[in-house]
């Protein structure tokens, strides 16, 4: 399957969107540069190439721009190609894809979205923490329990995620420092 992807700037940084014949199978978020997104995505698509992006993918840039400009944006007919994914990690994007704008869910809700075993709550956050294409499943509109903030494996880590929240309109308390406080 050959892939293909393209680097764009937004209001908060450069962003990429790599894609097949099927559907987006990658879209990376913010980063201060064009250079440093472009390497961040070869890495993970060593063999695609830079191209212009085909019309939907193309529709898909322009929505980023405008989510990244706080422009309400909804990504949910956006066609995917997600690949050998494992069966579970499919319903579980499904399922954190149905979150509009501005709502939010917790691994552990999303979870039992999914059926009556709290032990899904762990493969909800394995499969946020691998999420292809954030943004487009809008893994940072899952929290960890309370609504804490949790990890976010993005560029960025949780002030992006914090960041995109917030362009949605939801303020989270403050964050805790995972590193802990230094009291002088």
């Amino acid at each position: 399957m050959s892939q293909h992807y393209h680097v764009f700037e937004t209001a908060q940084g450069f962003c990429a969107i790599a894609w097949s014949e099927t559907g987006i199978t990658r879209f990376r978020l913010p980063e201060a540069s064009a250079q440093a997104t472009e390497r961040g995505l070869k890495r993970r698509l060593p063999d695609a190439s830079a191209s212009a992006p085909p019309p939907e993918t193309a529709a898909v840039v322009e929505a980023a721009k405008r989510y990244f400009a706080g422009e309400r944006v909804d990504f949910s007919s956006a066609a995917l190609d997600l690949g050998d994914a494992d069966a579970l990690f499919l319903r579980i994007y499904a399922a954190a894809r149905r979150l509009a704008w501005g709502e939010t869910t917790t691994y552990g809700a999303l979870a039992r979205t999914l059926g009556d075993n709290w032990e899904l709550a762990r493969d909800v956050g394995q499969a946020m923490a691998k999420n292809p294409i954030p943004l487009i499943i809008p893994c940072h509109r899952v929290l960890a329990a309370g609504g804490k903030i949790g990890g976010f494996s993005a560029p960025g880590g949780s002030a992006t995620k914090t960041k995109m929240l917030e362009l949605e309109g939801v303020r989270l308390g403050a964050a805790e420092d995972a590193q802990g406080t230094l009291l002088l």
